[in-house]
């Protein structure tokens, strides 16, 4: 056989491996949307920081019988976190911001309580704020000042840096030290300095009063039965701890923009990425079973592989972003279900792609 002949072969049978294993994903896929009665969702699989496979299952919108595609646009849930991260990275480079400056120095109003609280606790959710979501008034349609009136009212659940406990509230508060810091609303400074650079053309802060082409609708399942999104007021659907509308080809871009020193200096991307420490020496954890915290991202490993992530919920969405670092491999999944489990799914598709991360058989987060 000829050495052309060989060649054409060898790409006959990768391009029959590659299809095998696209019919393979999708197969799992919609295996996994009817088992967990999810209406729609979409995935982007990013390699080397490009696309290979991008599209959408199921509905977007279940009433208007809407099919979701690579274009539906999903509310990010805690995803956004990232970006709002990565926001305060950029002013902590331009030395608007400093990570181990107390909030009080911005905020001198800020209660006694606070005192000890810095910008680092508040990225690695480490600052002891109360969680605000399980009793602010989700119907309330506060201003930035009442909210942050509200968030200061509880005093801590612990001393800054003792332990680590998830803080929606931290996030909340780190929106509006951007604002102090750039005189600016937090998502216009996200358009400007991110999305608008990397091409994210449809990544925005969440307004359901615009006209969002594309938009998909959330849902939840009450008693068994399907039901639409509940209501949030406007207000709750502008903070910084996470209210974007994505789709999965935004994400791509900013997969790719992550390899890269386009947004952040390699060093600042590596501070986001390393555990934040307690008080103790310990690394800050417990986002999921033996994860460990950084600034805006969840660090651990699948078969032995080092892995960053994240995981968004909010009003009838679930969003779920795991980065195989060291493999270049990228799973985006957004779903509009509201008990949707992203982390099966994501976590399946690694494996299906690159057989090493095969997970283990035991339910992921």
């Amino acid at each position: 056989m000829s050495s052309r002949a060989i060649a054409l072969s060898c790409a006959m049978a990768l391009g029959a491996t590659h299809m095998l294993r696209a019919e393979a994903i999708d197969d799992y896929v919609e295996a996994q949307r009817q088992a967990q009665r999810i209406p729609g969702l979409s995935i982007a699989i990013v390699r080397d920081g490009r696309v290979v496979k991008a599209r959408g299952y199921g509905l977007a919108n279940v009433e208007l019988d809407v099919p979701a595609s690579a274009k539906t646009i999903y509310q990010s849930g805690s995803v956004g976190k990232q970006f709002a991260a990565t926001a305060v990275m950029m002013l902590v480079e331009e030395g608007k911001l400093a990570l181990d400056d107390r909030i009080s120095k911005y905020l001198p109003d800020a209660p006694a309580s606070w005192k000890d609280i810095t910008l680092r606790h508040l990225l690695s959710h480490t600052s002891g704020i109360p969680e605000y979501t399980e009793t602010v008034d989700l119907r309330k349609d506060y201003t930035e000042d009442e909210l942050y009136r509200f968030l200061a009212a509880p005093t801590l659940d612990f001393a800054p840096g003792e332990k680590w406990s998830y803080s929606n509230a931290g996030y909340v508060l780190v929106g509006i030290l951007i604002r102090k810091a750039t005189g600016r609303f937090y998502g216009d400074v996200l358009h400007d300095r991110i999305f608008a650079p990397l091409g994210m053309e449809t990544a925005r802060v969440i307004s359901e009063a615009d006209i969002v082409p594309s938009r998909s609708a959330g849902y939840r399942l009450v008693d068994g039965a399907l039901k639409n999104q509940e209501w949030v007021a406007p207000m709750l659907n502008t903070t910084a701890d996470g209210a974007l509308y994505l789709t999965v080809l935004d994400m791509a871009k900013w997969d790719a923009a992550l390899y890269t020193e386009r947004l952040l200096k390699r060093s600042s991307l590596q501070a986001m990425w390393t555990p934040a420490r307690l008080n103790d020496g310990q690394p800050a954890g417990g986002y999921d079973e033996g994860m460990a915290y950084g600034l805006g991202w969840a660090l651990g490993t699948q078969a032995h592989h080092r892995k960053i992530e994240h995981s968004g919920s909010w009003q009838g969405f679930q969003a779920r972003i795991a980065r195989y670092v060291d493999d270049r491999l990228t799973v985006v999944v957004f779903a509009n279900l509201a008990e949707a489990n992203l982390g099966v799914i994501a976590h399946g598709i690694a494996g299906l792609v690159e057989p090493a991360l095969k997970a283990s058989d035991k339910t992921e987060p």
